[in-house]
Formats: structure tokens, C-alpha cells, sequence
């Protein structure tokens, strides 16, 4: 049986309950549209992050549930908006000194303290697709003719274990199993990675 997964069954109770209450516009809960094609992939970083000396840009994912998304690289900045869900892909696209400039899905940019970001891959489900009467496929093999395991609705975050020849395994809701790299955001086209 293949078992359908859908993004508001991933939030908790308190974020579902924030998300009826507070405006949208400061509250990002869930995400939308891609930037793949604003972001380049790791082999054509040109540079390394002067203060973690590793390649920009690259993905990381949100440590906390928590996460205050500032206007600048200091507490003394304004927050823009809280990510409410811990494990959300984002993108470190600058440095300066212990914060990071960050995009997430919708393309929406802001800076955060860097113990709030795990180096742990994570990928949302065709947040392109979000609304839409559409599923990505997980399946059991890397392969389209190997069995289905799951159908995750757009907006879905899944663990990401590795990536290869254009497939990337993935774990979600206790289940295992391997996804198109292009229908999600949080790894770059054609990365390889264990």
C-alpha cells in the first residue's frame, strides 16, 4: 500500500495553531516556489565562506524550531519573520563572521546565527507544485518501473541520505526510498553526495 504524505501532518500542533493566528507575512511556515535556476551547483561554487571556510553557496537545514530571520548579521538587526519547523532545506548564500545569509524556497533571504543551522540534508517535495493537484513519487529503487513506497504532496520535507545519478534517497515518515533529484529543492542538479 502506498501511503500519502502531505505537509500539514508534518507541523505540530503549536505551529498549526501560530499559523491560523499570526499574518502570513510574518510567519513562514511552509514554502513555495523553486530557485533551482538561481542556484549553482556545488562544483560551480567559486568561492569558499570566509569565516567557515566551506563552499557557497550550499544547503543546510534549520537546527531549531525556532529561528528568527534577521534584516542584517546582528542581534541588533530586525527580525523579519520565525520559521516555526525545524529541518526546513535553506541555502547559505553569504557569511559574516557567526551568521548566515540564508534563502529558503520562496526565495525569501535573511540572516542567522549559524548554531541554528545543521549541516543535516534535508529537501522539500516540488514546493513548485504546492497547490496543485500533484505527488512526487518515492520508490524503492532508483528507478520509475521499481515499486512505489510513498506519494508526497508538494511542500513535504523529507530527509535527504544521499544523492547519485540523479536520485536521491530519502526518508520519510519511517519510510525509505528514492526520489527524482529534480523534484526537490534542497539539493543542487546533478549533486553527489553520501
Amino acid at each position: 500500500m502506498v501511503q500519502r504524505i502531505c505537509p500539514m501532518a508534518q507541523m505540530t500542533r503549536l505551529a498549526r495553531r501560530l499559523a491560523t493566528i499570526l499574518p502570513v507575512a510574518a510567519l513562514l511556515v511552509t514554502t513555495g516556489a523553486p530557485l533551482m535556476a538561481f542556484s549553482p551547483s556545488p562544483a560551480e561554487a567559486s568561492e569558499l565562506g570566509r569565516y567557515s571556510k566551506l563552499p557557497l553557496p550550499r544547503y543546510v537545514s534549520l537546527k531549531s524550531a525556532r529561528v528568527n530571520v534577521r534584516n542584517g548579521p546582528s542581534r541588533d538587526n530586525k527580525v523579519n519573520w520565525l520559521y516555526l519547523k525545524a529541518g526546513l532545506p535553506v541555502e547559505i548564500i553569504q557569511e559574516y563572521d557567526h551568521w548566515r545569509r540564508i534563502r529558503d524556497s520562496d526565495g525569501t533571504e535573511g540572516w542567522v546565527y549559524h548554531s541554528l543551522l545543521s549541516g543535516s540534508r534535508t529537501a522539500i517535495a516540488a514546493p513548485w507544485l504546492k497547490g496543485k493537484a500533484a505527488y512526487v513519487d518515492v520508490y524503492a529503487k532508483p528507478a520509475l518501473d521499481a515499486p512505489l513506497v510513498a506519494r508526497m504532496e508538494p511542500g513535504v520535507v523529507s530527509n535527504v541520505e544521499r544523492c547519485e545519478a540523479g536520485w536521491c534517497e530519502v526518508m520519510i515518515s519511517n519510510r525509505d526510498g528514492y526520489v527524482r533529484q529534480t523534484e526537490i529543492w534542497g539539493v543542487y542538479p546533478d549533486e553527489s553526495f553520501e
